[in-house]
């Protein structure tokens, strides 16, 4: 590991570390308070993919629907008008709406195969974003002058790697540059995703033999024509499979690389100084 032990990770004058885990357990939290300092470099990953890698698509799919309005279509093409993506680190709504929901194009859904290519688009961001982490360790420090740095990976992180492999590039590339942290829910913080989800239903990233499954038992169950598949209730009724994988993917990376941290302990963070020694709680002592 980059740090080894309690004492290299306290007395590192430039400390890095990459956190992950389930969304809603701290990972944004965490990030804000650090950079928040003024001494820590926060890396979102999922805003590196909503401007670097899909920013493009994104205001693309704005101009598509611009277009359909007579009044702005006339504006857009004479460019009169500017339409662009105001993607943050707090609202990465942008990302989300493109990403989409299959079904019922009256209800809010895109046809299957938009989904599956957009999916395919988030893969492809979404590797290239992590891999970048490395880059960004390094300038932070040597162009920004930040002595820390902490990357926020995005919730599907476990959808793009593999943990059993010998060389994975992503893994591989946050073990190298960061200390890994997996911050660990519980069975309660599952059932607590679940019900805000259920609330408010939200575009997710899926690995595409999954999406492929849970898609024909859906159409197998229902007896609903692709088209007909109300988009909200299938991503509800999804949700908790991911979610449930997704616990078993996060351990596997957990057992390659890092650390853990149980998800109560990290809400028990209030400044930086509470974070470095929860983390150097977790190394060796020597």
């Amino acid at each position: 590991m980059l740090y080894p032990t309690a004492r290299e990770w306290t007395d590192a004058a430039h400390k890095s570390v990459s956190i992950y885990g389930m969304s809603g357990l701290g990972k944004t939290y965490v990030s804000d308070l650090l950079r928040g300092t003024g001494n820590w470099f926060h890396y979102s990953v999922d805003y590196r993919i909503g401007t670097r890698y899909m920013g493009e698509h994104i205001v693309d799919n704005f101009k598509r629907e611009a277009m359909k309005v007579p009044f702005l279509a006339e504006l857009l093409k004479s460019d009169s008008i500017y339409i662009g993506s105001n993607i943050t680190f707090e609202n990465l709504d942008p990302l989300s709406t493109y990403l989409g929901k299959p079904g019922d194009v009256d209800k809010g859904g895109i046809p299957i195969a938009d989904y599956h290519a957009r999916q395919e688009q988030h893969r492809r961001a979404e590797i290239a974003a992590l891999i970048d982490t490395v880059a960004f360790a390094k300038r932070a420090q040597d162009i920004y002058g930040y002595p820390h740095f902490v990357c926020d990976t995005g919730g599907s992180i476990c959808e793009v790697v593999d943990p059993a492999a010998a060389l994975d590039p992503v893994l591989d590339a946050l073990d190298n540059a960061t200390l890994p942290i997996w911050i660990k829910g519980t069975d309660d913080h599952v059932d607590e995703l679940c019900r805000r989800f259920d609330r408010q239903p939200k575009p997710m990233y899926y690995q595409p033999s999954e999406l492929e499954t849970n898609w024909s038992d859906w159409l197998a169950e229902t007896g609903d024509a692709p088209e007909k598949v109300d988009p909200d209730a299938f991503i509800r009724w999804s949700f908790r499979r991911l979610i449930e994988r997704r616990q078993g993917r996060y351990a596997a990376m957990a057992g390659r690389m890092g650390i853990t941290l149980e998800a109560a302990d990290v809400a028990t963070v209030r400044k930086a100084e509470d974070f470095v020694e929860l983390v150097a709680a977790a190394l060796p002592a020597s």
